[in-house]
């Protein structure tokens, strides 16, 4: 059997962690640059005139009207929480498979199956109890069940937060309360060419022939029709996959002119994705850096631009890649315009121990040494403590908008909680 544990809105939840004199509030998590809501917790989802994804100054009015509580994304935060809750999920079964920042699947086939219920309401109250987020636990013989039997904890009061599809009878009573928009697995365009032919539900879905399937639906609509159908098609893995390319942009807090900045946020951005690469034990082949002007806006006039640089050598060498990148900047920027973003991607990612030399030039290690001190460093006193000097000190000039962030509580410690007596 295989359970899904999956934190209940988790963004906001891990703020409720903190202020839990908020509990019963509507609570909402905005996007970088508290641009728009990309979280909500139930009382917030509750006010249907708040529709997510929204941009913020649209809707600021409705919020306020309401008491809505925002937040800025907090994603320090909400990574070490995520791994707090792997951790005791670790404790639970030895093999532990993560599919998202706030979900996990958890192979159960030690467990008797007459305890399979309360095995997982301990589960659920084992992470209520020792980190405050409330979750959902679904159990059933394939990861897609498992998936339907977790929405079914959820919307199910009765449920009280846990579903075990056991048995046939309970399998087909989940496939008919299930839409078969909801179902795991079945994205848009298949999701219309099914409804199209009459198939409201999940048993619905069931039902059509392998062969149809297979035909209409390629071998992902074949998989979910045999999960749904108890036969295990989806691999259960539990080994780390590594990143086949790695990127970051970020919106700049305002709209930016000059170079020079654009240039040390680029930079800033080449250390984030270096240290990852290396993290991964992987070297970058490849470099794309683009740039963009706010599409969005009516006044300023539009530009934008991307250019891929190949290495001479696969690195991962921060200050190798910085340098690579500054001078593919310089290619695509353009003067007289107003940028809203940069952003770089490592791509042609190897294994390191795979990188080779060639003719004119050998692979360096000068700066591996230097690099994992960095990394070190960084790792124990913050991120970004230490970093290359070209990513300058003009950082609040291009940072992100995160004016209602709370406090990074687990991994700061002048930003910890503090309780007077």
């Amino acid at each position: 059997m295989i359970a899904l544990v999956d934190c209940n809105s988790f963004y906001a939840s891990c703020e409720l962690v903190f202020r839990p004199y908020l509990v019963g509030r509507p609570v909402v998590v905005l996007s970088n640059n508290d641009g728009c809501i990309i979280a909500a917790n139930k009382e917030a989802k509750a006010l249907t005139n708040i529709p997510m994804f929204e941009p913020v100054f649209k809707i600021k009015k409705q919020l306020l009207e309401h008491k809505v509580v925002f937040f800025s994304s907090n994603y320090t935060l909400y990574g070490e929480m995520s791994q707090r809750v792997i951790n005791i999920l670790k404790t639970f079964s030895d093999r532990v498979e993560v599919y998202s920042i706030d979900e996990s699947f958890l192979d159960l086939s030690d467990i008797p199956e007459e305890t399979l219920e309360s095995y997982a309401h301990q589960i659920k109250d084992t992470i209520l109890r020792y980190t405050g987020l409330p979750v959902g636990v679904g159990i059933a013989p394939t990861k897609v069940l498992s998936k339907l039997a977790n929405k079914m904890a959820k919307k199910r009061p009765e449920n009280n937060y846990v579903c075990v599809i056991r048995s046939e009878a309970d399998r087909i009573e989940a496939l008919k309360w299930c839409a078969v928009k909801d179902v795991w697995g079945i994205g848009k365009k298949h999701r219309e060419r099914v409804m199209n032919i009459g198939v409201a539900s999940a048993y619905d879905f069931s039902k059509p022939p392998l062969a149809w399937v297979r035909k209409e639906m390629t071998v992902v609509g074949e998989r979910t029709w045999r999960e749904l159908n108890g036969e295990v098609a989806m691999d259960f893995t539990t080994d780390f996959k590594k990143k086949k390319a790695i990127g970051t942009a970020k919106s700049f807090g305002k709209k930016l002119a000059n170079l020079d900045i654009i240039e040390e946020a680029c930079s800033y951005y080449v250390g984030e994705v270096t240290e990852v690469l290396r993290a991964q034990g992987s070297c970058a082949s490849a470099l794309q850096v683009y740039i963009t002007t706010n599409y969005h806006s009516d006044r300023d006039q539009q530009y934008a631009n991307s250019i891929t640089v190949k290495l001479a050598l696969p690195t991962n060498d921060t200050f190798v890649l910085i340098k690579e990148a500054k001078k593919a900047l310089h290619l695509i920027y353009k003067a007289g315009y107003r940028y809203k973003k940069v952003g770089v991607n490592l791509l042609g990612i190897i294994p390191e121990h795979y990188v080779q030399g060639n003719l004119f030039e050998l692979p360096s290690t000068s700066n591996n040494k230097l690099a994992q001190v960095v990394d070190r460093l960084n790792l124990k006193f913050g991120k970004s403590k230490v970093s290359s000097a070209l990513v300058g000190t003009r950082i609040k000039e291009w940072e992100l908008i995160k004016e209602e962030r709370s406090p990074r509580y687990t991994t700061q410690w002048n930003e910890m909680l503090r309780i007077k007596g």
